[in-house]
C-alpha cells in the first residue's frame, strides 16, 4: 500500500496546480523507491520509457530549440520577410497556409506543422507582419484575432486533410470497427476517397473566411484610427 503514496502526490501536485511533467516525474521516482526498486532501475526505467515513446516525448527536445529561435529573432525575421511581400495580405497568406497544411497532412505529413512548432514561431508573426505592413500597429484586441485565424488555418488544414491519407490512425479505427462490428470489408481507401469532397469544401469555406478577414481588419483598423483623427 506503501506505494500507493505516488498517486497522493499526484493528486496533491495537480490540486496545488505544480508543474505537471515534475509532478509525474517525481510521483514515479517515489513509487519506484517505494516499490524497492534501485536509484539506478528508476533512471534505467525512465530511460526506457523515453526511448519506447519518443513521438509523445519529443516536445523536450523540440520546445527548447524552438525558444531558443525566438530568443536569437526568428519571429522578426518572419515578419521582415513578410513585409517585402506587398501583394500578400493576412488574408492571403493565411489561405495559402491552408492549402498546404491540408496538403501536407493528406500526403501524411501531419507533424510539420503544429501551434509550436509553426504557428507560434513562424505563421503567426507572418499573418500580423503582413496586417501591420497595411494598417500600422495593430492594437491588442486585434492581433489576438489575427492569431486566433493562424491557429484556425492549422487546425482546419489538418483535421480535414489526414483523413485523405489512408494510413491515418482514424480511418484505420474506423474501417476496423466497421469491419469488425457489421461484418463488412471497407477498405481505407474508400475512406480516403469520400474525404475528399469533404476536404475541398471545407479549404473552400475557410479559405473564404481567411479572405474575409481583411475586409474585417480594414474596417476594424478605420473605426480605430477615425476617434484619433476626431479628437485632433
Amino acid at each position: 500500500m506503501i506505494v500507493l503514496l505516488g498517486v497522493a502526490v499526484v493528486i496533491l501536485g495537480f490540486a496545488t496546480k505544480r508543474n505537471p511533467l515534475l509532478v509525474v516525474a517525481t510521483a514515479g521516482i517515489i513509487t519506484g523507491l517505494l516499490g524497492g526498486l534501485s536509484p539506478q532501475k528508476v533512471l534505467a526505467a525512465f530511460g526506457d520509457g523515453f526511448a519506447s515513446s519518443r513521438s509523445v516525448t519529443i516536445f523536450v527536445i523540440t520546445l527548447p530549440v524552438i525558444g531558443l529561435l525566438e530568443r536569437y529573432g526568428l519571429q522578426q525575421q518572419a515578419r521582415n520577410l513578410i513585409g517585402k511581400l506587398t501583394g500578400l495580405t493576412t488574408g492571403r497568406f493565411l489561405t495559402l497556409y491552408l492549402f498546404i497544411r491540408q496538403a501536407t497532412a493528406a500526403l501524411g505529413l501531419t507533424n510539420i506543422g503544429g501551434p509550436a512548432q509553426s504557428i507560434r514561431p513562424l505563421v503567426a508573426p507572418m499573418a500580423e507582419g503582413a496586417a501591420e505592413r497595411r494598417h500600422g500597429p495593430l492594437p491588442e484586441r486585434v492581433r489576438e484575432k489575427v492569431k486566433s485565424y493562424s491557429a484556425s488555418a492549422d487546425t482546419v488544414g489538418l483535421f480535414f486533410g489526414e483523413d485523405i491519407f489512408i494510413a491515418i490512425g482514424s480511418i484505420l479505427l474506423i474501417t476496423g470497427f466497421v469491419n469488425t462490428t457489421y461484418g463488412t470489408h471497407l477498405e481505407p481507401l474508400h475512406l480516403a476517397l469520400w474525404a475528399i469532397p469533404t476536404a475541398i469544401c471545407a479549404f473552400l469555406i475557410h479559405g473564404y473566411r481567411m479572405v474575409a478577414l481583411d475586409r474585417w481588419l480594414a474596417r476594424e483598423m478605420k473605426a480605430e484610427i477615425t476617434p484619433k483623427e476626431t479628437a485632433k
